[in-house]
């Protein structure tokens, strides 16, 4: 979506701010009756994976994507597409078969000193891999771009050691990502869900990764946020939340409130004050985490619909 047409948009809308239900691929809850009946509630935020979507080399599947659009617009609800080349479990792979042998890694996370296996992620530093992502994102913005109300980009983040890559291939990887995202999507709202970058630690360690990311994010008009609504927690208030709040207003913005963090020690009325009144995003993407989500998000989003 270009500058232009979003702060046309921006203008445009007397609901300043969206809110989505984040059910990850739990895709069949968007028929709950409490969802449906949601006031307040824009539509549901669904994961695809990769994997499911390019079942065989060079041939696509969005059957499950045209389900789900199909039965939300007949209620009244729209789709947000998050498109996952990642895990966050070793037993997942997101990516296609085909792409196994060399074109994903595995990740790891520090836990108690020891380095843990901690799922997947696609090579998107390999310019041949991204070469295959960018020809779904072609297919998919050939098909829903104008009809989903978005699509985004799961996280930058990634828990692989720079023995894979060098960090500026990793940041110039991510732009490129941008670039085919923006073109495969000029109308539906695109996003690119960037939250910390390897080979630094702001604000101590600021290499521009990072900041690269966001600039040119609103130089394409793409959209930015990130996983993740903690208020408390010094590493997104380093990196990514001041970024967010810098470029709110001039390109589409959002935050996921994702498992665990609602119980971080602030309330849904914190947080959404947070996501307002600090971060001032457009989108705020609710995870379906029990018991929060019924007992607290719902009646909480429903007060403000009145």
């Amino acid at each position: 979506m270009s500058v232009v047409t979003w702060l046309l948009l921006a203008a445009s809308c007397l609901e300043a701010q969206s809110h989505y239900v984040f059910f990850n691929r739990d895709r069949q809850r968007i028929r709950e009756t409490s969802f449906l009946q949601a006031r307040g509630v824009a539509g549901a935020q669904l994961k695809y994976t990769w994997r499911e979507l390019e079942p065989k080399r060079g041939e696509f599947d969005f059957a499950a994507i045209r389900a789900d659009l199909e039965f939300l617009n007949a209620r009244g609800k729209r789709l947000f597409v998050q498109l996952q080349d990642s895990s966050f479990d070793d037993r997942i792979v997101n990516v296609p078969d085909y792409l196994r042998p060399s074109g994903v890694v595995r990740q790891f996370l520090e836990q108690d000193g020891k380095r843990v296996p901690d799922g997947w992620v696609a090579r998107r530093w390999d310019a041949s891999v991204r070469a295959r992502f960018h020809l779904l994102l072609a297919a998919l913005g050939k098909e829903f771009d104008g009809r989903i109300a978005g699509i985004n980009l799961p996280e930058t983040s990634i828990g692989v050691t720079e023995a894979e890559f060098s960090p500026p291939a990793y940041r110039d990887a991510v732009l490129d990502n941008l670039r085919a995202l923006t073109k495969a999507f000029p109308r539906s709202v695109a996003m690119q869900y960037a939250n910390f970058m390897p080979g630094e630690w702001l604000p101590g360690e600021d290499r521009g990764y990072l900041r690269s990311v966001y600039e040119e994010a609103m130089k394409l008009g793409v959209g930015v946020g990130g996983p993740d609504l903690l208020p408390k927690r010094k590493g997104q208030l380093a990196h990514a939340y001041p970024l967010i709040r810098k470029a709110a207003g001039k390109v589409p913005t959002g935050i996921a409130v994702q498992e665990g963090n609602y119980s971080q020690g602030s309330s849904v009325e914190e947080l959404h004050r947070f996501a307002t009144e600090t971060l001032r995003v457009d989108y705020v993407f609710w995870g379906a985490e029990a018991p929060y989500y019924q007992r607290d998000v719902l009646p909480f989003l429903a007060a403000r619909a009145n």
